[in-house]
């Protein structure tokens, strides 16, 4: 479990047994007071006879809802009915709930504007005021979400941290902030967002410098350097021909290749990974907030490391290994916060991969449809607690 992606998120767990029939019993290898409740969100209690195919097809867990269909292709649709077995705090408030699978920005404002669906997220900021005038509220929640640069750090020259950082001096983040997002985003001043309890600016933030950039360029001996940058076809897309061009003016000729990313062909080798640079966004506080779970998500032990990014191995990624584990069995959350903090420091020097800027989450929905509904701070939809009103 230590290895797998998500399973790195349980490390601390040294087994689990079952007390009685309602009481599990967690027997931890340190200390994790501080975490240990929100952790174990992470953890999914289904039933023990099924297997990995089943889950795969039709996964079954310990919520209010339940699958009844699922078809998550584009245009497709996912239902769901009340599980018949929950016995928490929120019970499903209807007989059925049915998500549309829309990933086309114009099918979801269209969705959201005719009133054949009550909330959607990712409202694009050219579309707000659409939506507004539909009847619908738009609310938008300061978030973890971001897009980042994602360097191949076993390739020369971003094997070289001085190459990595002019890329974010580079970049007018203001501009960029303004004219794709409608200033819906923040600048990044830390690898967490200025709105998390954990926050901490870091020592190195990066302000639009072009002269920096140009310097440390010099140094790293790239004052004409020619590049690839990977592309993913989201909305990060928009992002590519404002970078482009402020790459241009430290002497970065970047070459554009906008393509859906595989995954699965960044995985770790014995060969250097065939890009340079990629451009794509990601939020895994779907999973958790808390500092360690999100710097493991990308800097931890696992894929982001071994291939992805590259970084594993390094002098700097072991450091950042001792550092967050000490955090981890620190019991004085006073003290576990100056370790973080000094996390923070490093990957913001270091910057394998980091963020541009931290968008606020745009939600659609129609309150007078939605009782006790609320916008969340990260990707995503939740209904718990909500009560359709018609």
């Amino acid at each position: 479990m230590a290895n797998d992606t998500y399973g790195a998120f349980l490390s601390f767990i040294d087994s689990v047994a079952a007390k009685d029939a309602t009481t599990v019993t967690f027997v931890l290898k340190y200390p994790f007071a501080s975490l240990l409740k929100g952790r174990l969100a992470v953890a999914k209690i289904f039933p023990a006879n099924l297997t990995e195919d089943d889950l795969a097809k039709m996964p079954i867990g310990s919520g209010p809802w339940k699958y009844d269909t699922i078809n998550g292709d584009d245009g497709g649709h996912i239902t769901f009915k009340p599980n018949e077995n929950y016995n928490g705090q929120y019970p499903a408030t209807c007989d059925e709930m049915d998500w549309n699978v829309l990933k086309d920005d114009t099918s979801r404002i269209t969705a959201i504007t005719d009133g054949s669906v009550q909330a959607i997220t990712n409202v694009p900021a050219a579309n707000a005021d659409q939506v507004s005038n539909a009847g619908a509220t738009v609310e938008d929640v300061p978030s973890f979400t971001l897009p980042f640069f994602m360097f191949n750090t076993k390739k020369a020259p971003f094997d070289d941290k001085r190459v990595r950082q002019a890329f974010y001096y580079a970049i007018d983040m203001d501009k960029l902030i303004s004219n794709q997002l409608d200033g819906h985003a923040a600048a990044a001043t830390s690898f967490l967002p200025e709105s998390y309890a954990n926050y901490h600016r870091a020592s190195t933030v990066y302000t639009y410098d072009t002269a920096k950039a140009k310097s440390l360029l010099a140094d790293a001996g790239q004052e004409s350097l020619s590049c690839e940058l990977m592309v993913n076809n989201t909305w990060v897309s928009s992002l590519a021909a404002q970078i482009k061009e402020d790459l241009a003016a430290v002497g970065v000729d970047v070459t554009i290749n906008e393509v859906a990313i595989d995954w699965a062909s960044l995985a770790p080798s014995d060969d250097v990974l065939p890009y340079d640079v990629m451009l794509t966004s990601g939020d895994p506080s779907c999973f958790g907030n808390d500092p360690d779970l999100l710097m493991t998500w990308w800097y931890g032990d696992n894929v982001w490391t071994q291939g992805r990014s590259c970084w594993k191995g390094t002098a700097e990624w072991t450091t950042l290994q001792e550092k967050l584990q000490s955090a981890r069995e620190e019991a004085d959350v006073t003290k576990q916060q100056e370790i973080w903090n000094e996390c923070f420091d490093l990957i913001a020097d270091e910057v394998p991969i980091y963020p541009l800027f931290h968008q606020e989450v745009s939600t659609g929905y129609y309150v007078e449809k939605l009782e006790d509904f609320a916008p969340i701070s990260t990707t995503g939809l939740v209904f718990l607690g909500a009560t359709p009103m018609e």
